[in-house]
């Protein structure tokens, strides 16, 4: 095996699948030091990439530009000489950008078998729930590359930090007794826990707790968090509840969590950011299951579910509208149970 001095990992989306590549990213810098990592990825994520300091050069890709930009991001890529390229998408585009000749090329696998028996037939047949990091790491195994077992994380720069206090300071955080993270977003509605069931947590928190809660999420829940608030502030009369959804990046986001004593989030991207920022996390799954590899990346997290339904899991990325027409997987969370276990996770110590 010749020397690997430059490499290049793809992953286009999202969010979520990109946080988790960070460990990868680290052993891979720490098996060759001296070389030069890059990364190809969206543009609308490649922030959660820039400011990883195991990365030199990230590559960014406009969807909008089409095939087009397709062909110049590839041009790119052969004029680079790659050593190695490390596909975690496998993908149609990943697979059009690794077709360059010359380099070595490892392929994530994405379990697709057990995968569909587990979706279509509701056989499982996956040995354990193996977290996607691992999935990722083990493309590298024959470099001699294992997992750290040092967990996520996202390098953000200082000017961001500095800027998300500024934006937090005018709520006096400091007043209340506990800071909640509430992220009632996702892309799929069968991946949405109700919003008013966020909202009974979040006054559960506010009436019992004394607390503040912070709403997070993309631009698309920008109304949907707003209403949430709106609802709580209403509830207790006061301005216990503030909407940041569709007003801060990624990073921003990230940096406002460290705030957040815990986070209550469907299975979605802001999930794998609250891991990464060493957040307490309970995270509500509905038509998703752990053996997907996509559960929060950290031991000491909650994953609340409604077990022992035949129809679940109907999809390992979420649907439009419940197949079933009764949405057990969700409206069968209790929201008491939600907000018990997230007091007891953010009253616990860290040892």
């Amino acid at each position: 095996m010749g020397p690997i001095n430059k490499t290049l990992v793809i992953r286009f989306s999202s969010i979520g699948d990109i946080v988790l590549t960070s460990p990868l990213l680290r052993v891979l810098r720490a098996r060759f030091p001296k070389s030069q990592i890059d990364f190809v990825t969206r543009t609308e994520f490649a922030e959660l990439i820039r400011s990883n300091q195991n990365v030199n050069r990230t590559f960014e890709f406009d969807a909008a530009g089409g095939f087009e930009a397709l062909q110049r991001l590839k041009k790119t890529i052969r004029e680079e000489r790659y050593d190695l390229l490390v596909d975690l998408h496998d993908s149609l585009r990943s697979k059009y950008l690794r077709s360059i000749r010359g380099p070595k090329r490892v392929v994530v696998d994405k379990r697709i078998l057990e995968r569909s028996m587990l979706v279509k037939f509701k056989k499982n047949v996956f040995r354990g729930v193996v977290s996607v990091v691992d999935r990722y790491i083990e493309t590298l195994k024959d470099f001699g590359i294992e997992n750290d077992q040092k967990g996520l994380e996202l390098h953000i720069p200082d000017e961001v930090l500095f800027g998300v206090s500024g934006k937090l300071a005018p709520l006096k955080l400091n007043r209340f007794e506990k800071v909640v993270a509430l992220c009632p977003g996702a892309r799929h509605f069968t991946k949405r826990w109700p919003a008013e069931r966020f909202a009974r947590v979040g006054s559960a928190f506010v009436q019992k707790l004394d607390a503040k809660v912070l709403l997070f999420g993309g631009a698309a829940d920008e109304p949907l968090c707003r209403q949430i608030a709106w609802e709580l502030n209403n509830q207790a009369g006061t301005d216990r509840a503030s909407s940041f959804a569709g007003h801060l990046g990624l990073l921003e986001t990230a940096a406002a969590m460290q705030y957040c004593d815990v986070v209550i989030t469907n299975d979605t991207g802001l999930m794998h950011i609250a891991a990464a920022m060493r957040r307490k996390i309970v995270a509500i799954f509905g038509s998703t299951v752990k053996e997907f590899g996509f559960s929060p990346y950290d031991p000491s997290a909650v994953v609340v579910e409604r077990p022992g339904l035949p129809c679940r899991p109907c999809s390992h990325i979420g649907r439009s509208e419940c197949p079933e027409r009764h949405f057990k997987c969700m409206t069968e969370i209790d929201p008491e149970s939600v907000f018990l276990r997230a007091r007891e996770l953010s009253e616990r110590t860290v040892e």
